[in-house]
């Protein structure tokens, strides 16, 4: 029940990372309160800019916080040094390129569909996870937990908004691959959890990935008109405690429960942005949203049902 509570606390703060990315993207009203957003156009080469900002403040945040909880992450990342160690350090290096990797195709997927059909294309990546699992470590997912991820995965695109459903071939493509990507990672993080505790290892992953989203602002370009970097880096704050907290918490999960049960609850993730949004920004939900989000509650918890018997 720990290992299920603590991947879907993960998949809250995800949430809370999309809605911010929402705002600093388009204007919204948010509690109701606070006119602001839209600092940025919603394009690739922002959404790069966007995610390096996030990473430059997620490596200081994580090495300064996660001592605090885990005094031996120096330790264990020194140790990882050792030659002894070195395919455990191998392991997290890669795990940081699949880690960057999901977050690249992701952006280049937005840039060419609509955010909402990219993000539900991404969610499909419990199907991958439980064939790789399948695949690598023989766990064969259950007939009832391949119901589950199916009704989960179809009230999460229930959710989608219905407008601006053109999509190309190439943004489809990307989305999907990005949940692929992810897959590989969750199952990397699954395999590498048998000889490393979580925390090095995605401090490691975010690390190589501040490395790699650095490199991607080659493709940024300087807008026309003057950027109001002061919200954008407040955004980024809060984006970098969502993104440090969700993947930790995510990873801790995976090691107690194993990345198929993991990626079931993940794929909440869009269900669980239309609900905060709905609460934060003001989205209005249709009934086939309300429909959607029922269906993705009333299957997690099937799921701890199962997990608790």
């Amino acid at each position: 029940m720990i290992g299920f509570l603590t991947v879907l606390l993960g998949a809250v703060f995800f949430c809370f990372q999309n809605v911010i990315v929402r705002v600093l993207f388009n204007e919204y009203t948010v509690a109701g309160l606070l006119q602001t957003g839209g600092f940025v156009a919603p394009s690739l080469p922002n959404s790069f800019l966007l995610m390096a900002m996030r990473m430059v403040l997620v490596v200081p945040l994580v090495s300064a916080m996660t001592p605090l909880f885990y005094p031996a992450l120096w330790w264990d990342l020194r140790k990882l040094g050792q030659k002894q160690n070195r395919p455990d350090l191998l392991r997290s290096l890669l795990g940081g390129v699949f880690m960057y990797l999901y977050l690249a195709l992701l952006y280049f997927s937005v840039g060419l569909i609509p955010t909402g059909i990219a993000l539900t294309l991404f969610f499909t990546f419990p199907v991958f996870t439980a064939l790789l699992s399948w695949y690598f470590f023989g766990d064969a997912p259950s007939r009832f937990r391949w119901t589950v991820m199916g009704l989960v995965l179809f009230g999460s695109t229930l959710t989608v908004p219905q407008t601006g459903l053109t999509a190309n071939a190439l943004g489809v493509g990307l989305g999907i691959a990005s949940g692929v990507a992810y897959a590989i990672y969750t199952v990397l993080a699954q395999k590498s959890f048998e000889r490393i505790h979580p925390v090095p290892y995605t401090w490691i992953s975010f690390a190589v990935t501040l490395v790699l989203s650095s490199g991607s602002l080659l493709f940024w370009t300087q807008p026309e008109t003057a950027i109001e970097w002061t919200p954008l880096w407040i955004g980024g704050l809060l984006s970098a405690i969502a993104t440090s907290s969700g993947h930790l918490l995510n990873n801790m999960g995976i090691r107690l429960i194993g990345a198929t049960t993991a990626s079931i609850i993940g794929a909440t993730n869009p269900a669980l942005t239309v609900v905060l949004a709905w609460f934060t920004i003001q989205e209005t939900l249709n009934p086939l949203q309300i429909f959607g989000v029922i269906l993705v509650t009333l299957s997690v918890a099937l799921l701890s049902r199962e997990r608790n018997s």
